[in-house]
């Protein structure tokens, strides 16, 4: 069984500075649910890894927007993603109480010891957990097995693997689903971006791995050029014979008004983030690029590859 976690509201906020509209965001919940969406995620809760002026509701997830989703939607299918550095003591039962269920959190590599603690604390509270280890590509594979194996240990009901640079291929991802679920007996998932095009691709080579939860985002809008397309998956899943459960009308019907309300939601690939996703760079470093001169990005990305190797 595969569990689809709907990541259109949050990770899509990078494209429009997480303003949507309260009424779409409430509209988007629902028929994510009604098409079959086992989670939506509907934000950040107070804002991503680095502060972002202006940032909109779903890059703050004030508990006033959890009341108004969860009026709609029920809490069991309600979650939120955090970064811990960004989170004080009274959050996690604040989002409890407010109507999240399933928290999700950013650890850094380098000190994921009080992340995890609090990760236990939502735990004791009833939340459903997981834990994101970013940039998977990057990520030696001795410490990615230490930080799945302490998740696990933490009480992590999930532990995903984020493709945050989109540079990964699918036997990498099917070799590190392995490779994880070895350490670990929490389920695994897959967070998929798709600088190669490859995020599908990416996502069947995790289930056929042993992978069974999944992240993905109506056309695809997130970070960079995007996600995993929803449609696109339940498109697959259902040619696949997993049709259960799932209205692949209705995602179309809400892709079509998403791409019709949200100029930055309309599938692309910008060749810049393709470079990126070529010499597995962060999105963050395409600002050292000069992005209007194709062929000279294309050169620096290549330069600042091999200093890093250095």
């Amino acid at each position: 069984m595969v569990i689809n976690l709907d990541v259109t509201l949050r990770d899509g906020g990078y494209r429009n500075n997480f303003d949507f509209p309260l009424e779409y965001v409430l509209h988007h919940a629902r028929e994510s649910v009604a098409a079959g969406m086992e989670w939506v995620e509907i934000g950040y809760r107070n804002g991503s890894f680095k502060p972002q002026p202006g940032i909109g509701r779903t890059g703050v997830g004030a508990d006033d927007y959890i009341r108004a989703v969860a009026e709609v939607v029920s809490p069991e299918r309600l979650c939120m993603i955090l970064h811990p550095k960004n989170i004080t003591d009274d959050d996690l039962p604040r989002m409890y109480e407010a109507g999240i269920r399933l928290v999700r959190f950013c650890l850094p590599a380098g000190a994921p010891e009080a992340g995890l603690a609090m990760l236990a604390k939502a735990a004791d509270l009833g939340f459903t957990t997981t834990v994101n280890i970013t940039r998977v590509s990057q990520l030696d594979r001795r410490r990615l097995v230490e930080l799945a194996a302490m998740s696990g240990d933490a009480g992590a009901d999930v532990v995903y693997l984020a493709d945050s640079n989109g540079s990964m291929l699918p036997h990498e991802v099917g070799q590190l689903v392995t490779l994880v679920g070895s350490v670990t007996d929490a389920a695994i998932g897959l967070h998929a971006h798709n600088n190669l095009g490859l995020a599908l691709a990416n996502a069947i080579a995790a289930v056929d791995a042993g992978a069974t939860w999944i992240d993905s985002s109506v056309l695809g809008m997130g970070k960079g050029p995007g996600n995993l397309v929803t449609e696109q998956w339940l498109a697959y899943l259902g040619r696949h014979g997993r049709t259960d459960g799932y209205d692949l009308g209705r995602v179309l019907s809400l892709a079509h008004r998403m791409e019709a309300e949200f100029e930055e939601a309309r599938p692309s690939l910008p060749l810049p983030d393709l470079v990126l996703g070529h010499f597995d760079l962060s999105v963050e470093e395409r600002a050292k690029l000069p992005v209007d001169r194709i062929g000279d990005a294309f050169s620096a990305a290549r330069e600042l590859t091999a200093a890093g190797a250095r």
